[in-house]
């Protein structure tokens, strides 16, 4: 007797539209920010091993650039622009439901994402690594055995990211206000999945 079963790996290529997050802090009236975080594209790129036809768990990184425009306490209320960029990694599990060429997902993914905020006339710059989540539905749809298109719909959360000063307050990034907002991140778009099947047999 033998048996033969199917493993499979699969190259996952992101891109999509994130849209904009307000966030907020008010601790008192000379420790304060409001703005948002502004929305934009994010690439990236993912690596996921399937454990059977309907389930895989994967490792996601993701890129964000983009810009916060932020009003705050600095001997008075002042308004900035900082630049924002976010280095997401991501690690989770998906399900999947064939439906003809078509197949169905949703998925939830936990991780941690590295914001780098600065100030391009001042100069200052922060970082800070916070914990991150999130949850993805979609569908791949499959031109042939191994490639396909992905349409996507997600949104990830980066908690308590944004405060303290990740850093926006006084004097700019690099200190001020000791609260924090956590930051939303709603997405749409698409990408490309490649499937690498592997064969492997035993039996006597």
């Amino acid at each position: 007797m033998g048996g033969l079963s199917a493993q499979e790996w699969r190259i996952n290529g992101h891109t999509y539209y994130v849209f904009d997050d307000n966030v907020d802090s008010y601790y008192s009236n000379t420790s304060y920010y409001d703005g948002k975080i502004k929305g934009g594209f994010v690439w990236g790129v993912g690596l996921e091993y399937m454990l059977h036809q309907g389930y895989g768990i994967g490792l996601t990184y993701l890129r964000q650039d983009t810009e916060a425009p932020m009003t705050y306490y600095d001997n008075g209320a002042k308004s900035k622009t900082f630049d924002v960029a976010g280095n997401w990694f991501m690690l989770g599990g998906t399900r999947y439901v064939q439906k003809g060429k078509a197949e169905l997902y949703g998925g939830f993914e936990l991780g941690a994402v590295f914001y780098e905020v600065s100030n391009s006339l001042s100069g200052k710059s922060a970082s800070g690594t916070k914990f991150a989540w999130g949850i993805k539905l979609g569908s791949n749809i499959f031109f042939n055995e191994r490639v396909g298109i992905k349409l996507q719909a997600d949104m990830r959360s980066a908690v308590q990211a944004a405060g303290g000063g990740l850093y926006f307050g006084t004097g700019g990034a690099g200190a001020g206000v000791s609260t924090y907002s956590t930051v939303y991140q709603f997405g749409l778009g698409g990408g490309l999945v490649i499937k690498f099947p592997q064969k492997t047999g035993s039996g006597k």
